[in-house]
């Protein structure tokens, strides 16, 4: 009998993640049309994850990692505020991996640009509006 390969049931996604995820199409479609470059999303660097890598085209062009959060309503806070110490350090870390290699898991070529991490934090509009998205530029400074 030949080998066969073991594949990994991914698990059904729950509404929530689901949720995020299309909150991550919609900023990603809102910075290609800004003129940015989406090189990957949802890009796993060890046990980090980065929701979005891009070029935004500047000036200067620089490379970026955008985190994005996603927040049903405001009960339990804003989205900013779940950018805490944790997240940041885990951002760093996948940013630390990613610098130290020459290309992205997929093989394309890493640009080697100057590079800073955004926040983007995504709401739903009022009475069914459109979604509202809360860009923040190079957010570990702040």
């Amino acid at each position: 009998m030949a080998d066969t390969p073991i594949s990994r049931v991914q698990p059904a996604r729950t509404p929530a993640q689901r949720l995020g995820d299309a909150a991550e199409t919609l900023v990603a479609e809102h910075l290609a049309l800004a003129g940015w470059t989406v090189l990957g999303r949802n890009l796993r660097f060890g046990r980090n994850e980065v929701d979005i890598l891009a070029v935004d085209p500047g000036p200067p062009l620089t490379l970026v990692v955008v985190e994005v959060r996603w927040r049903a309503s405001r009960t339990y806070g804003v989205g900013e505020e779940t950018f805490d110490w944790r997240k940041r350090g885990h951002l760093r870390a996948a940013v630390g991996r990613l610098l130290g290699s020459p290309s992205l898991p997929d093989g394309t070529p890493l640009p080697r640009l100057p590079i800073r991490i955004d926040l983007v934090v995504v709401e739903p509009g009022e009475h069914d509006g459109p979604f509202r998205m809360r860009h923040h530029r190079d957010a570990l400074a702040s």
